[in-house]
């Protein structure tokens, strides 16, 4: 057997709930108690929660977060555009200073949380990123 494969542990895995698992990675907490902090810095997963010790070495976001952050910022941001544009016709300078302060705040604020949502959803459907060497 490779050095780079895991063995299952024997017996029934227990099911994970879902939302709950979403909830509290989109609170950047431990998917798992709830309790410990997902994230360190910015968007980086930390390697085990402090308080269960449960493992996050190798649970991989990549882009998902990105293009999640995206789609909904877009989608939030482009009607408003229209709409404060038809309704009020304000200065082009005033109009692209306000969205564009908007789209960087929004998107900041959504970024991490999604990324703790995305871990959550892994960890709730037992989905382990690549761990070995590259």
């Amino acid at each position: 057997m490779s050095e780079n494969m895991t063995v299952q542990p024997p017996g029934p895995l227990v099911e994970r709930a879902l939302w709950p698992a979403l909830a509290r990675g989109w609170r950047r907490k431990c998917p798992k108690c709830g309790d410990g902090a997902l994230l360190h810095s910015y968007l980086k997963v930390k390697a085990s929660c402090a308080a269960c010790d449960q493992e996050f070495h190798h649970h991989r976001a990549d882009d998902g977060p990105a293009y999640l952050t995206i789609l909904i910022v877009g989608h939030i941001m482009a009607p408003s555009l229209l709409a404060v544009f038809t309704t009020w016709r304000p200065e082009p300078l005033t109009l692209f200073s306000i969205f564009a302060v908007g789209c960087i705040a929004l998107s900041l604020y959504l970024l991490p949380r999604l990324k703790g949502a995305v871990v959550g959803f892994q960890w709730a459907r037992r989905m382990h990123g690549f761990s070995g060497p590259a």
